[in-house]
């Protein structure tokens, strides 16, 4: 496929290595280097890639008449983080029956149960860091929500498992932008995590194992495809872990959230104050701390756009990161500033932490409420249920490294309830 001459395009037969090198600033170095929201390049064994940035990138990104999402994620993503032929690769009719399951698992009162959860969660792990001189954030708010999510989704978890399963599902997102160790790593940990949750669901199906017809267990279990076939059991394996590993995810963001804290103490005071602080706070944490760096789609069907032509097939990367931190659409945006949400109108284009556009039809991501109503019942402990010193540490992260977390993973000492 010939490039467009009519957009900024880089010369180099390949620039995988300079995305390893760059890691979240890949495609904003080069708008900015171009003074262009779009360009191409070559990646993944010399593919031509289109790049593209911002709200009006957003729009056209989430028309699912002119992208596709089959054949899209990389078949290394898919060996550890997706797995093969989930919801993230289906396009069509296909795609918004599976999504429907997911979001029906997304009412109010399965979301009050998910917060009831978190909350005992806390209580019980507060309870044990009392009696620790030390602890890390990251690792102990994995644990959290690893708990959390298998419970949520009616999952059982042996407390002599609660590690394992921590960690692998905890492996397969680092093992995101990896390449080595942490690709081969969470390759391995999706393997047991397949072989665990497949087991479970085989129970469920043979009459061996409850399921509680609320959960996402029974949901994955049991849903149809539109010939009114039962998911194969891979296939429901592979969407169970869709439930699961996103809810893990959020220790990330809750981690951050700290981090937040404690660099602009500020907000802790208006979060004490003003309930209503708490879902700007989150929303701007989501906004200004890198999570995903960009989002993949092929080219549907032939179409121009920004002067460019975007032919059949052809891979187009969505900046995330980039489009959360454009000047053009953010006043300041390296500044962190909760109050900006005051103004924001709820556009599902320019503000994309976790994907954009319609939540029914489109790809964005469906645990995105879970997300937010994780992060402010965690925020909420951590700024009035507990008290807590922060040790000198390098809290310091990385703009290359996909997924990023701070360095010391947020060390607290000399916990005690508030």
């Amino acid at each position: 496929m010939a490039f467009n001459d009519k957009i900024p395009r880089e010369k180099a037969i390949d620039n995988s290595l300079a995305l390893l090198s760059e890691g979240y600033m890949f495609i904003p170095n080069r708008c900015v280097k171009f003074q262009s929201t779009i360009f191409q390049t070559r990646l993944l064994g010399g593919q031509k890639v289109i790049c593209i940035s911002g709200e009006d990138a957003g729009r056209i990104f989430y028309d699912n008449e002119k992208f596709k999402r089959k054949g899209a994620a990389p078949k290394r993503v898919q060996e550890s983080l997706f797995g093969k032929n989930g919801v993230q690769t289906l396009d069509g009719v296909e795609h918004q029956h599976r999504k429907q399951l997911f979001m029906s698992l997304m009412t109010p009162e399965r979301l009050k149960v998910l917060i009831k959860l978190i909350e005992e969660q806390w209580e019980l792990a507060v309870r044990k860091w009392k009696r620790a001189k030390k602890i890390v954030l990251f690792d102990e708010a994995r644990e959290i929500m690893c708990r959390v999510a298998c419970l949520w989704a009616g999952i059982p978890l042996n407390e002599k498992e609660v590690e394992l399963r921590t960690s692998d599902l905890s492996d397969m997102i680092d093992a995101f932008g990896a390449v080595g160790p942490r690709h081969w790593m969470g390759r391995q940990a999706r393997n047991r995590s397949e072989q665990w949750i497949r087991g479970i669901i085989g129970n469920v199906r043979a009459g061996k194992m409850d399921a509680s017809e609320d959960t996402a267990l029974y949901a994955m279990a049991w849903h149809r495809d539109l010939n009114g076939n039962l998911l194969r059991i891979q296939i429901a394996t592979v969407e169970l872990l869709n439930i699961v590993r996103p809810i893990v995810a959020i220790a990330r963001y809750i981690t951050f959230g700290a981090i937040a804290l404690h660099n602009y103490p500020e907000t802790r005071e208006k979060l004490q104050d003003n309930s209503n602080y708490s879902q700007l706070f989150v929303q701007e944490v989501r906004r200004f701390y890198p999570f995903g760096p960009f989002l993949g789609a092929r080219v549907r069907k032939e179409f121009i756009w920004e002067d460019c032509h975007f032919t059949k097939g052809t891979m187009v990367l969505l900046d995330v990161y980039g489009t959360n931190h454009s000047p053009k659409l953010w006043d300041n945006p390296d500044e962190f500033r909760p109050e900006r949400f005051n103004d924001w109108k709820g556009s599902p284009f320019d503000f994309i932490p976790q994907g954009g556009g319609d939540y029914q039809k489109g790809h964005r991501c469906a645990g995105e409420w879970i997300t937010i109503e994780a992060m402010k019942t965690s925020l909420e402990f951590l700024t009035q249920k507990m008290e807590y010193d922060v040790p000198k540490q390098d809290m310091s992260f990385s703009m290359v490294r996909m997924p990023t977390i701070p360095k010391s993973g947020f060390v607290m000492s000399r916990i005690r309830s508030k």
